[in-house]
């Protein structure tokens, strides 16, 4: 039973990087933890060790290109600020999908406001986009690893 719980935290918090309104790597390494110290052994806490350096991994491999590539563009954080508060509004707005509309809705009206010209806000808000969707890809992977890590533990049967 703790592994089904166990396995449904880390599928929600692989779902949650994708779509990142929860907490994704945060929900994955919660739940290795916590199987962790149910099991309480000495792979156990290794495998929650592996676990949470690649999800701690994927979290600053994320920030570092998001920040490199929209910083090299020239977008201010601001702008992506304001278009995460728009993809949260969004995605009550209209649930989960409202999410992928919004946020680069968001971050064009966002650049557009800095700019006044919509050709380089459309440019600067894809930049955005471009590296949003990388660090989403990096994070997704390393948090695939991390997970991958616990089911090989589990079916082996620590």
């Amino acid at each position: 039973m703790l592994e089904l719980l166990v396995g449904l935290a880390v599928l929600v918090g692989l779902v949650g990087i994708v779509v990142p309104v929860l907490p994704g790597s945060l929900l994955i390494g919660a739940g290795v933890l916590v199987w962790a110290a149910v099991t309480n052994t000495t792979a156990g806490w290794l495998v929650f060790a592996a676990s949470a350096t690649l999800l701690a991994t994927g979290a600053l491999v994320t920030w570092f290109i998001q920040a490199r590539h929209t910083r090299a563009a020239g977008v201010p954080g601001r702008s992506l600020i304001a278009a995460g508060i728009a993809g949260i509004v969004g995605f009550f707005v209209i649930p989960v999908v409202g999410l992928l509309l919004f946020f680069p809705l968001g971050l064009f009206l966002a650049e557009y406001a800095r700019l006044r010209e919509p050709r380089r806000a459309w440019a600067s808000a894809l930049v955005g986009l471009k590296a949003t969707g990388l660090g989403m890809i990096a994070e997704l992977g390393l948090a695939l690893a991390a997970a991958g890590v616990w089911l090989a533990a589990v079916l082996s049967g620590v």
